[in-house]
């Protein structure tokens, strides 16, 4: 059975206070599509602002620490953004893994802590250009997976995982639609065997230079369950007819 769309947009680091108008217009526009859930993961200064601005509509931060509290200056805890008003965060952008260095351990400490504390997560993985081109993407992207995923199912909250080609973010280059096809099985077989018949449950999201033009195809592909959109998540006008292609797939195998 096909798993309602997530289609969430990361903002990376944009967004100031004159660009509540666009999380509002996405908001409101989001309500005509009932069928896909819709989210926007913030600055981590925007959240409680963005969530007044929305109320009932799915804000999320962009990373947080795996503690609750401590010694950890400039960071952010999964208590805090539920406390802002979040209802989610991406944890292990590659982005994060690369230009803070975080380890799989350090994703999966994060993962857990978002999770055990009630709040939604999307993990993400994803290979380099010289992997994918060397043949690897797959046991490579599989490995990530694995070490970064808790070990076992949280009820508290819901895990998602973004597989992001990291030489697709923000070049407007994707994976041909086989590609994309063979990771997402390949991910959904280890969930499944990291998490039994509960594993068909994640989420898989695409990400990676989605916009209006390359949606529903995305959307098509087996085992994509929706997407983290960037720079096409800014603004309203990039971002619903995204969610109106999810939206036209999802609509489509409720008739089939």
């Amino acid at each position: 059975m096909a798993l309602k769309k997530l289609v969430a947009g990361n903002w990376k680091m944009h967004g100031l206070s004159s660009d509540l108008e666009e999380v509002r217009a996405i908001a409101d526009a989001a309500r005509d599509y009932p069928g896909v859930d819709v989210a926007l993961c913030v600055p981590a200064i925007l959240i409680e602002r963005a969530a007044r601005a929305v109320p009932g509509f799915a804000i999320g931060g962009q990373d947080i620490h795996h503690a609750d509290k401590g010694a950890h200056t400039g960071c952010t805890s999964a208590a805090m953004l539920l406390d802002a008003g979040a209802s989610l965060s991406i944890v292990g952008h590659s982005e994060r893994r690369d230009a803070q260095r975080e380890s799989d351990a350090e994703v999966e400490a994060k993962a857990h802590a978002a999770l055990e504390c009630g709040l939604n997560a999307i993990l993400c993985v994803g290979e380099s250009l010289d992997v994918r081109e060397r043949g690897d993407a797959v046991p490579t992207v599989l490995a990530q997976l694995d070490a970064s995923i808790p070990g076992e199912p949280i009820e508290e909250a819901e895990l998602a995982i973004a597989y992001e080609p990291i030489w697709a973010i923000g070049t407007g280059k994707i994976p041909t639609m086989d590609e994309i096809a063979e990771m997402h099985s390949a991910i959904r077989q280890q969930l499944v065997r990291r998490y039994g018949p509960s594993g068909n449950q994640v989420r898989i999201l695409y990400g990676g230079s989605v916009k209006p033009s390359n949606a529903r195809e995305i959307f098509s592909i087996a085992d994509v369950d929706g997407a983290l959109v960037g720079g096409a998540s800014l603004k309203a006008g990039d971002f619903v007819p995204i969610i109106a292609a999810a939206a036209a797939v999802e609509g489509a195998a409720t008739i089939a």
